[in-house]
C-alpha cells in the first residue's frame, strides 16, 4: 500500500515526504534546463525533493558567477563549498590558522613596543642615565666622555636595526589587511548567493501556493459539477 505521506524523487528514485515535494512546472526555467540536462527523461510534470532542487539551485549560482567573472577563484569557491555545507564562511575563516614564522613574530612585537609610550621613556631615562653617569660620577673621563660618541653610536645602530624591523611589521599589517579585505569579500559573495537562492525559494513557495490554489478549485468546480448534476436528475 502507497503511503500518502511519503512521494518518489522522478530523478533519484528515493522516497522523500510530501512536504519536500516539489512540482518540475513550479520550477524556474534556467533551474529546470540544469536539470533536464542532467536528467534527460525529468519532465515538467514530475516531482523532485527540496533538498535536491537546493543542490541545483547552488550549481545555477555557480554557473552564474563562472559566466560573471570567467573563471571561479579558489575564494569563490570555498564560498561555494561554505554554501553547499550550510556553514558559516566566517565560522571556517577562523578555523583556519596562520602559522607565523620566528622572524615575523619578533618584528610584531618589536614594532609593537617601539612604538609605544613605554619604549621612548624607557630609552629616555637609559640615555639621561648614561650621560649623568658619564658628566657626574666618572667626571668625564668615563668611558664615554662628552661629546659621548659610543652613545651617537649606539643610537644610530638601534635606528638602523629598527626601520627595517618596522617596515617588516608594516608588510605584516598590509599581508593582514588584505587577509581582512578577502574575508569581508567572501562574506558579502556568499550574502549575494543566498539572496539569490532565497528569491528562488520565495518564487517557488509563490508558484506552489498557486498552484495548490488551483487544484483547490479544480476540486470545488468538480463538487459544484456534482451538486449541479445531483439539482438536474
Amino acid at each position: 500500500m502507497k503511503n500518502q505521506n511519503t512521494f518518489i524523487s522522478a530523478i533519484s528514485k528515493t522516497e522523500f515526504p510530501c512536504t519536500e515535494k516539489v512540482f518540475g512546472n513550479s520550477i524556474r526555467k534556467p533551474i529546470l534546463a540544469i536539470i533536464k540536462k542532467a536528467y534527460p527523461n525529468f519532465d515538467a510534470n514530475d516531482c523532485i525533493a527540496n533538498s535536491e532542487l537546493n543542490s541545483f539551485r547552488a550549481q545555477y549560482i555557480s554557473q552564474f558567477l563562472e559566466t560573471e567573472l570567467g573563471e571561479l577563484t579558489q575564494l569563490e569557491t570555498f564560498v561555494k563549498q561554505s554554501l553547499n555545507e550550510d556553514e558559516l564562511v566566517v565560522g571556517k575563516l577562523e578555523d583556519q590558522h596562520n602559522d607565523f614564522t620566528i622572524g615575523q613574530k619578533v618584528a610584531d612585537k618589536v614594532a609593537s613596543f617601539g612604538g609605544s609610550w613605554t619604549f621612548i621613556i624607557a630609552f629616555g631615562i637609559f640615555i639621561l642615565i648614561w650621560i649623568c653617569i658619564n658628566i657626574y660620577v666618572l667626571t668625564n673621563k668615563g668611558f664615554d666622555p662628552f661629546p659621548f660618541i659610543l652613545l651617537n653610536l649606539i643610537l644610530s645602530c638601534l635606528a638602523a636595526l629598527q626601520a627595517p624591523v618596522i617596515m617588516m611589521s608594516q608588510n605584516r599589517q598590509e599581508e593582514k589587511d588584505r587577509d581582512r579585505a578577502k574575508k569581508d569579500y567572501m562574506i558579502n559573495l556568499k550574502s549575494e548567493m543566498e539572496i539569490r537562492m532565497l528569491h528562488e525559494k520565495i518564487d517557488h513557495l509563490i508558484m506552489h501556493q498557486q498552484q495548490e490554489l488551483i487544484q483547490i478549485q479544480k476540486v470545488q468546480i468538480d463538487m459544484m459539477n456534482d451538486i449541479l448534476a445531483k439539482i438536474k436528475s
